[in-house]
């Protein structure tokens, strides 16, 4: 795989949370399929981990509605499924009226498949004239199957093509040397796309400056590392409250994408760093969160953006400022040994919170590594080089935490049951 194809995969643009567009763009299939007339009933099934990232997130266009019920039932009333992670650009008063009515109707049902440990989702829509189907797996758009009354229909051409290598396993095979050798090899065409992204989430960022109280944004002028955390949380909150801002997602997260874009662009240009250094920084940062992605899983009981982004965000600094693959191994273990086990608890507002956490808890990382610290193998999950350490963390996450992850899971079916109609 090559650099181009990889951010291809891994760095898209996206607008809204990548779960919630995801339970609509299947959603907006099956609606498709199940050909004219009214709808009668629409039935969703999916993982566990997608029901939690969809619990309580905004949805973009909506006037804040949240949720997983609110995210399916928009999406039977959207008729261009082709717009992908984009698809609430489609969501006016017509789809507005159109979900609230199925919802208060009860024909809107969510059921959790418990045996599913990677991401699936799976949408039935009833209408007057048939039934329809759509079935995601393992990516957020990666459709497999379509029905039409029960009977097998054609994918779409891009769905029926031969699946590409999984970008995160080979960005997780390969040593931090060649990594870093991909990210300086960068040519002008994916130079072009880093700054792109860099361009949206930076605005989404200043955007969400301005939902926050003065006494929030003015302590960003206490000091640089401090406003620069602030901009990460206010794009997150932005993002996850639902505001109309697409973003450029990483891993399949659009807070993993401003999480590594926006303190290494500011970062770099306020102290002279050459741009070309931090094109590279970032191209370096989306690797390393990709590999460490592919360990904890699209999804997982840890929070992606403290134990994938924030890594990522440590790697890309050390090559910002300097460093080598040695100071990287260092920054993954500070890291590793500092954040391993921030629960995810599903896309919300407060994941903003936890973004300031891992920036900051980054560039601490970073700082100890190019002074040559690093928390020692010794030290409990930490591993005798940073791939063992991304390794163990993945360890924790799908082994360690399972029981977590379903405790938090539970927690959230007995809230949704209370709010229901």
């Amino acid at each position: 795989m090559e650099l181009r194809e990889y951010l291809e995969a891994e760095w898209r643009q996206a607008l809204g949370c990548t779960e919630p567009a995801a339970i609509a763009y299947a959603a907006s299939l099956a609606a498709a399929e199940a050909g004219q007339g009214a709808i009668r009933a629409v039935a969703l099934r999916c993982d566990p981990r997608m029901y939690k990232n969809c619990y309580a997130v905004g949805i973009p266009n909506s006037d804040h509605r949240i949720g997983i019920r609110w995210a399916v039932a928009l999406g039977v009333q959207l008729t261009d499924p082709g717009a992908g992670l984009e698809i609430f650009r489609q969501v006016d008063a017509r789809a507005l009226a159109g979900a609230a009515a199925l919802l208060s109707a009860d024909a809107v049902r969510v059921e959790v498949i418990p045996e599913a440990h990677a991401l699936r989702v799976d949408c039935l829509v009833e209408r007057e004239g048939g039934r329809g189907r759509a079935v995601l797996e393992r990516e957020h758009t990666r459709l497999t199957r379509l029905e039409r009354d029960g009977q097998a229909r054609p994918l779409p051409a891009a769905a029926a093509a031969a699946p590409r290598e999984d970008a995160r396993a080979w960005a997780a095979g390969l040593a931090f040397e060649q990594l870093l050798t991909l990210a300086r090899g960068a040519g002008e065409p994916e130079r072009g796309r880093l700054r792109q992204g860099v361009e949206l989430n930076l605005a989404i960022a200043e955007h969400g400056l301005g939902l926050f109280p003065a006494s929030f944004v003015d302590m960003a002028r206490e000091d640089p590392l401090t406003r620069l955390s602030r901009l990460v949380c206010a794009g997150v909150y932005a993002r996850m409250w639902g505001e109309d801002f697409p973003v450029m997602s990483l891993a399949g997260s659009g807070n993993k994408g401003i999480v590594v874009a926006v303190p290494l662009a500011l970062w770099g240009q306020e102290n002279g760093r050459p741009g070309a250094r931090v094109e590279e920084a970032l191209a370096l940062a989306c690797l390393v969160t990709s590999a460490a992605t592919h360990h904890l899983g699209t999804l997982s009981a840890a929070c992606g953006c403290s134990n994938a982004a924030g890594i990522g965000l440590a790697a890309g600094l050390c090559l910002l400022e300097g460093g080598g693959a040695r100071e990287i191994n260092l920054a993954i273990h500070n890291m590793v040994g500092n954040v391993t086990g921030m629960i995810c608890d599903g896309a919300k507002i407060g994941c903003a919170l936890k973004t300031m956490t891992s920036v900051d808890a980054a560039f601490r990382a970073t700082r100890l590594a190019l002074a040559g610290i690093g928390i020692p193998p010794s030290d409990g999950v930490v591993g005798a080089d940073g791939q063992e350490s991304l390794r163990n963390l993945g360890r924790i996450a799908n082994r360690g935490m399972v029981s977590t992850d379903a405790e938090i899971l539970a927690i959230m079916q007995e809230k949704l049951l209370r709010q229901r109609p």
